[in-house]
């Protein structure tokens, strides 16, 4: 029986993070020691010790609401340029895409199509393991029009959301993934979907080498094997100190689509790839 109001997520390198009742009340071992995003949030994570862990998910709790009755479900602000949630609130507004299936704390797994909704639940998350369903989340999502897998559990699944998705009359949706398992699920349900690869830090080499081949995108986060596996492959790379890169056609007409709607300046070259920063994560694992 699963505990009630409990929430896991991994974030910040890969650390283990339980939440219960609005309490941060375990944190595990960080896989890295350095990343250059984390010392851009809003509570910035320097040292990758477990109370420097705890402070950064303390703030999002207050200023979100994460894991809480109180979470704040809509943002029309980018937290990261080419951000899982950024890419898909921009393939909504710009119609590549009709709708998305992510994770949410509170929720599970849902059915988004409103671009806000869908930066507001994700621009923050990390990766969600487990969560128990909070009443005012669910409805707060349903409110906005989003539908949610499983509303009295709040179960992650998502080959099922994509499945929910064409249901309810969907042909374009994004579905973010974890892991190659749910990549291959989620192509199984919907051969056309448009796959998203988050939260990969930490994946073996044969893991990487299948969601490559069953995702259009995926996040280099701290991986050492998705950066050499995908950036072997790749039609587009962004960013260089945590790469994202585009694997099919549909995957870098979505990035091209963020690179048009956004205001940053920025250089496009060509180059072989994976292309390298200064300074990203350590170590890569």
């Amino acid at each position: 029986m699963p505990k009630k109001d409990e929430h896991i997520m991994e974030a910040v390198g890969k650390t283990r993070i339980v939440v219960r009742k609005g309490v941060v009340v375990e944190v595990g071992e960080s896989a890295i020691k350095e990343c250059p995003l984390a010392k851009r949030f809003s509570q910035p994570v320097l040292s990758f010790d477990k109370e420097s862990v705890k402070a950064n998910i303390e703030d999002r709790i207050k200023r979100a609401g994460m894991f809480t009755k109180d979470r704040e479900l809509l943002s029309d602000n980018d937290f990261v340029p080419f951000g899982a949630s950024e890419l898909i609130a921009t393939g909504l507004r710009s119609g590549l895409i009709d709708a998305a299936v992510i994770a949410s704390d509170g929720a599970g797994t849902v059915v988004v199509t409103k671009p806000s909704l869908a930066q507001g639940i994700g621009g923050r998350m990390s990766g969600l393991v487990k969560t128990s369903p909070i009443k005012e989340v669910v409805e707060g999502i349903q409110a906005n029009g989003g539908h949610v897998l499983d509303p009295g559990t709040a179960s992650i699944d998502q080959a099922r959301g994509a499945a929910l998705a064409k249901s309810l009359g969907h042909a374009c949706i994004a579905v973010t993934v974890a892991s190659p398992k749910d990549a291959q699920e989620v192509r199984r349900t919907d051969v056309g979907a448009l796959i998203i690869g988050v939260h990969l830090t930490g994946i073996s080499k044969k893991d990487a080498e299948l969601l490559v081949e069953n995702s259009d995108i995926v996040a280099g986060c701290a991986s050492r094997w998705v950066r050499e596996v995908a950036g072997k492959v790749a039609l587009l790379q962004a960013g260089t100190s945590i790469p994202v890169f585009a694997l099919t056609k549909r995957g870098k007409a979505l990035i091209v689509e963020k690179i048009k709607e956004t205001q940053l300046r920025l250089l496009i070259k060509v180059e072989r790839l994976p292309a390298k920063g200064e300074k990203g994560p350590e170590p890569l694992v």
